[in-house]
């Protein structure tokens, strides 16, 4: 049964009168029409209007783009929908997360490093202001996933760590600032990523911990989210596999379901056991992990069956709506659970205001409002934010600060810098190399593309020390999904850009994306991470190495990964 009274929701009577209204003036295919969150493609009026008008989803996200452009698509959206829509966005670093002209605050790892909550309210607030602007009203965000295995290739920086009591910590600070700002947040990846080292992109991924390991780590951080009042969950296609076996005994190995799939983690561990009672929604649905454990014919009712409450993108949207209006018809659905469902997204839209402010036209702010974006104020949390947050690994060679007059001529190598995908961060080699020649630097960046086999066959070692003072890695390999690991590959041949020289010349090493490259290069004696590649955070490595600034971040994770030498 669902309370609408209670939490989550907390609705008025007049609130559940607008529910309970709503659900009834619905037919069958309106209500199909809420279990869906598609993504958004088309920004031509008349197209977007068509496809409400055949589908009428209960929400939809966009990937970022300009401010102006993303609030104007918003806008033609709620004023087509007749119940208005849940507009989503992965404001997981700032307002950048649907505003290609927003914030970019930082990674959450980056505010973990800072060890400070009132960081992570800021970076709430920032991404709950600048999503708001533009027509948001729910963030896919905070990850309360827990960093466990550095291998992984997907949680990573987009994590607050490796501890689960500062992931809990961070995280409810940052969903109060979210919520400040008139937006649900949805915890992510129940029932929790990080553990192995793949991707549920690519397959079903599977989080080992025993029940005991579980409930001390990821299920005290969403109870404790839960009972902070996280309004919606988003279930991952990862399975849980001691858990599921804990409430179905006689369970065989093949029938272990992601969660998306499996009603045992939905309904025994997330309902009951976690006292959640509002809206759950699945990870985007067509990833590997979804896609290869059921035909989609079956796994796409199946999912709403077993206990979501929304579908989200799809692969294509006529077909997955037969898809769900046939297995109403076989019986994999009943009406009681699509009812169910529905009512939950009635429900946290009422609690939204949604319903009142479709009436009152303020569903999108005007164009005003974008003033907002990458304002002043949010800047300046930005700056802070990076100035705590740049961590000193080790300095076992003392060689820091750097000085014009000591260390004149710098080799600098860049490895990564926004290789396409979906990245969010910023390339970083005409900021790194701008800003030190500032300092009065002579820069020379090795040039990954065009090789001088001269110096690779034959450069000797006293002429590489003639011609540089320095050697400075900046690396900005991202994580991002459909990839298999956040690896350093070097170029070839014979890896030409791999530091070889720590020997023979001084040697700096820098991440702006990844916290875990000691595994690859635990021959360097200096090494700083710093989380972000955003242009904050540049600015504020290089006062620091150069000694204008004091470190000040803390080891979120261990950077170590545990290899013999990487200490040294």
């Amino acid at each position: 049964m669902i309370n609408l009274k209670n939490k989550p929701f907390y609705l008025q009577e007049q609130d559940i009168e607008w529910v309970e209204e709503t659900l009834d003036s619905m037919d069958l295919k309106e209500k199909v029409g809420q279990l869906f969150c598609t993504v958004g493609v088309m920004d031509d009026k008349e197209q977007l209007k068509t496809f409400l008008n055949k589908v009428k989803p209960g929400g939809i996200m966009y990937r970022p783009d300009k401010g102006e452009k993303i609030q104007e698509i918003h806008r033609v959206l709620q004023d087509n929908s007749k119940i208005p829509l849940l507009i989503s966005a992965n404001l997981e670093a700032g307002g950048n997360g649907i505003a290609t002209d927003g914030t970019y605050y930082g990674k959450q790892m980056q505010i973990a490093a800072t060890d400070d909550e009132n960081m992570a309210y800021k970076l709430g607030i920032v991404s709950g202001r600048e999503g708001r602007v533009v027509g948001c009203n729910w963030a896919f965000a905070p990850i309360v996933d827990i960093d466990m295995n550095f291998r992984n290739p997907i949680t990573n920086v987009r994590t607050y760590g490796a501890n689960s009591e500062r992931v809990l910590r961070m995280a409810r600070k940052y969903m109060e600032g979210i919520s400040a700002n008139g937006l649900a947040a949805a915890i992510k990846h129940f029932p929790g990523d990080g553990v192995d080292e793949r991707d549920q992109h690519l397959l079903t991924s599977i989080n080992f911990l025993s029940v005991d390991e579980w409930d001390a780590t990821f299920g005290k951080i969403y109870k404790g989210m839960i009972d902070s009042g996280a309004q919606t969950v988003m279930v991952g296609h990862i399975a849980l596999p001691e858990y599921s076996k804990s409430f179905v005994p006689n369970m065989k190995d093949e029938d272990i379901m992601p969660a998306t799939l499996a009603p045992e983690l939905l309904n025994n561990l997330l309902r009951d056991k976690l006292s959640f009672n509002g809206l759950i929604i699945t990870d985007a649905t067509p990833m590997l992990g979804f896609t290869t454990t059921e035909r989609r014919e079956i796994a796409v009712p199946k999912a709403i069956a077993s206990g979501c409450d929304m579908f989200l993108f799809n692969k294509n949207i006529d077909e997955d709506f037969g898809y769900m209006l046939k297995g109403i018809e076989k019986g994999i659905l009943t009406m009681d659970r699509l009812n169910e469902a529905v009512t939950r997204i009635l429900a946290l839209k009422a609690s939204l205001g949604l319903h009142r402010q479709k009436e009152s036209g303020t569903l999108v702010p005007n164009k005003d409002a974008l003033s907002v974006l990458k304002c002043e104020e949010h800047e300046k949390w930005a700056k802070e934010c990076a100035d705590k947050s740049v961590t000193l690994v080790k300095d076992t060679q003392n060689l820091l600060p750097i000085t014009p007059e000591k260390y004149k001529k710098i080799r600098l190598y860049v490895l990564g810098d926004s290789e396409g995908g979906f990245k969010e961060g910023s390339a970083v080699t005409d900021s790194i190399k701008l800003a030190l020649e500032k300092q009065g630097f002579e820069i020379y960046l090795f040039d990954n593309e065009n090789l001088d086999f001269g110096e690779l066959f034959e450069g000797s070692v006293s002429s590489l020390k003639e011609k540089y003072d320095l050697a400075l890695y900046i690396a900005n390999i991202e994580t991002a999904s459909n990839q298999t690991t956040v690896r350093i590959n070097w170029t070839q041949p014979m890896a030409a850009n791999a530091p070889w020289f720590v020997k023979e010349l001084p040697t700096i090493f820098i991440s702006v994306a990844n916290p875990y490259h000691l595994l690859d290069v635990p021959m360097v004696k200096t090494y700083i991470n710093a989380y972000s590649s955003n242009e904050y955070v540049v600015k504020a490595v290089v006062e620091k190495i150069t000694g204008k600034s004091e470190f000040k971040g803390i080891n979120p994770v261990d950077p170590f990964c545990n290899v013999w030498g990487s200490k040294l």
